[in-house]
This record gives structure tokens, sequence and C-alpha cells, in this order.
């Protein structure tokens, strides 16, 4: 059976753990400071995705208008 020196000496044990560990963590202020640093990096992605995907589109439609010429163009009779 556990006595109380023993539940002192588990639960200094676990403290000087605990502390021991968080020490390692970041504060709040700058896990913020790195979440804010990443949410820009994020925001800035979303950006150039959109700008990218709009001029994608534009390279499409120029193709398609392409392929369209193209196509008329092949069913004119050659001399």
């Amino acid at each position: 059976m556990l006595t109380q020196k023993d539940f002192d000496e588990i639960e200094r044990l676990i403290k000087n753990t605990v502390r021991e560990e968080i020490k390692h963590l970041p504060t709040k202020d700058e896990f913020y400071a790195k979440m804010d640093e990443l949410m820009g990096e994020v925001q800035t992605m979303r950006e150039e995705q959109t700008l990218i995907a709009g001029t994608l589109s534009e390279h499409t439609d120029k193709l398609e208008n392409h392929k369209t010429r193209i196509t008329k163009l092949e069913e004119i009779p050659s001399l």
C-alpha cells in the first residue's frame, strides 16, 4: 500500500517531468506570431492560386478558339 510519502514523491516526479516538457513549448506570444506568419503565407498562396486559375482559364479559352479556327481551316478544300 502506498504511503503519503510515496504520493508526495509521485507528485514531485510528475511536476518535474511536466515542468521539463513544458519548457520546450513556445510561449503564447511566440505561438501567435508563428500562426500569424503561417496565415499570411496561406493567404498569399490562395491569392496566387486565384490568379493562376484566371490565367489557366484564359489559356483554355484561347486553345478552344484556336481549335475552332483550325477546324474551319481544315474544312476549306485545298486547291
